[in-house]
């Protein structure tokens, strides 16, 4: 099981790799500054999953979202609120190569499962109690 962060740990995860993340990689072939299906041509191999969102006192996680403004879901700017859908399920994983940090989750519906990904931008965490 991974690790369970807290805002203020992702925020400190986030700055480091911020201060360390290169220019160019494999993993930046496809940009995911916002929510996507993971792309089938991301190569996996480099990432590793560092911990997890998902409060571990939590039964059931919140679906409520954390959009202010005209923001959707789907938009680059979107922020990122750790205690609000989906990043209350998500895992953080990063790029070996790069030190680039993602965080992924499985949307499930009545028909489908989508893997979904997005690059954690130091700049969009905000601390939104619920």
């Amino acid at each position: 099981m991974p690790a369970p962060l807290d805002t203020a740990t992702l925020i400190d995860l986030a700055r480091r790799a911020q201060a360390k993340t290169p220019g160019p990689c494999a993993c930046t072939k496809t940009p995911l500054d916002g929510w996507q299906s993971q792309p089938v041509s991301l190569d996996e191999t480099p990432l590793r999953e560092i911990g997890t969102l998902l409060a571990e006192d939590t039964p059931e996680p919140t679906v409520a979202e954390y959009l202010p403004g005209k923001t959707t879901y789907w938009a680059d700017d979107a922020p990122i609120a750790p205690r609000y859908f989906p990043y209350n399920r998500c895992s953080v994983w990063e790029c070996t190569s790069c030190a680039r940090l993602y965080l992924r989750y499985t949307e499930g519906g009545g028909y489908f499962v989508d893997r979904r990904i997005r690059a954690l931008r130091l700049a969009l965490i905000e601390d939104v109690p619920l």
